[in-house]
């Protein structure tokens, strides 16, 4: 079969685990719509593919695609609701020195220098962010944290963290080089209604057992999201 790890797929919807260094939009070289097609082909099936969110391209973890442009549409609308659940961990240079927090700040994506800050006032280009984190593990001065997403900006984990001194381990973008990994960034939960039935979805994958997060024993990675659901329909876990 296609280089891709499926967990889940149906005529509407296709629920992978996109590779680090992979592109998560159509373009040039591997990108994640190709191999969802090529996947497809291979289990004698074919359709559309549409990306409804993104994750940076040194990124790994899951993402769901749309097979229908109807899917689509409700999929992009349940994220501009903020209906999809989203939770990531991240490995970082420090430790945060709350065990747990909400962070809400105000981001300026340079697209020249393909970098977001971290400002102080409203303006031109300016976009709102919040996350939550809960510290999971530390190994001296690294530690391991799970991340819950409430807004998708570009470069969100990577420029709230580094503003506070904790770059992620391998960034080199946000200062934090590392020879072993690049941006140690996880998309490790998606919870959400299947866009045609409603039916609630909940979808969870480790991290990788590789540095950096070998780092931690495997106990520390569950899919039992920290953050408790604000949605309460039957589920399907994977």
């Amino acid at each position: 079969m296609a280089e891709l790890n499926v967990l889940y797929r149906d005529s509407d919807i296709l629920v992978c685990e996109k590779p680090a260094g992979c592109l998560s939009e159509p373009g040039p070289g591997r990108n994640l719509p190709q191999l969802a097609a090529s996947y497809l082909y291979e289990a004698g099936q074919t359709s559309e593919i549409y990306t409804v969110h993104r994750l940076d391209k040194e990124v790994g973890g899951l993402m769901v695609l749309a097979r229908t442009s109807e899917a689509a549409g409700a999929l992009i609308g349940m994220i501009a609701n903020r209906t999809i659940q989203k939770e990531y961990y991240a490995v970082l240079r420090g430790v945060p020195q709350a065990a747990s927090g909400t962070w809400e700040d105000l981001l300026f994506h340079e697209s020249g220098k393909n970098k977001t800050y971290v400002v102080d006032r409203p303006r031109k280009g300016v976009r709102d962010a919040k996350l939550s984190y809960r510290l999971i593990a530390r190994e001296g001065e690294t530690s391991l944290v799970r991340i819950r997403l409430y807004t998708g900006r570009t470069h969100q984990i990577r420029a709230q963290f580094s503003h506070r001194a904790l770059p992620l381990l391998g960034d080199v973008r946000y200062g934090c080089k590392d020879p072993g990994c690049k941006t140690a960034l996880w998309s490790a939960y998606l919870r959400f209604p299947h866009p045609k039935t409603g039916r609630v979805m909940t979808f969870y994958q480790r991290p990788p057992e590789q540095y950096p997060w070998a780092m931690f024993d495997r106990g520390c990675y569950t899919a039992v999201s920290p953050f408790g659901n604000t949605t309460d329909n039957t589920e399907k876990e994977v």
